[in-house]
């Protein structure tokens, strides 16, 4: 993995700052201190693209829809092809809450 670079102290404590949040509202609000608008932004842009390449949207689509440039879509499909499948564990688990 790419980010065991930044392993450490630091990094755990931000991680486990995200897992002791407790709702959509607490994540808003962290998220807003912590982060610019852009970069929240950047972060929710590459899941919903994640999401559209697993359901077969072509790179048009997806660039029309999310404002993606083709190059994050690219980007967001080789971590979908050959990353450690944290999208797909996301999405999945986002699915799965949103049937039950």
């Amino acid at each position: 993995m790419q980010i065991d670079k930044l392993r450490g102290k630091t990094l755990d404590q931000l991680f486990e700052s995200i897992l002791a949040l407790e709702s959509v509202e607490e994540c808003y609000r962290f998220f807003d201190d912590l982060a610019t608008m852009n970069e929240v932004q950047s972060l929710a842009q590459r899941l919903e693209v994640a999401r559209m390449l697993r359901e077969g949207y072509t790179y048009h689509k997806i660039e029309t829809e999310t404002g993606a440039s083709t190059a994050t879509i690219s980007r967001v499909k080789r971590s979908l092809n050959y990353g450690n499948d944290a999208y797909q564990m996301a999405l999945d688990r986002l699915a799965h809450k949103d049937r039950t």
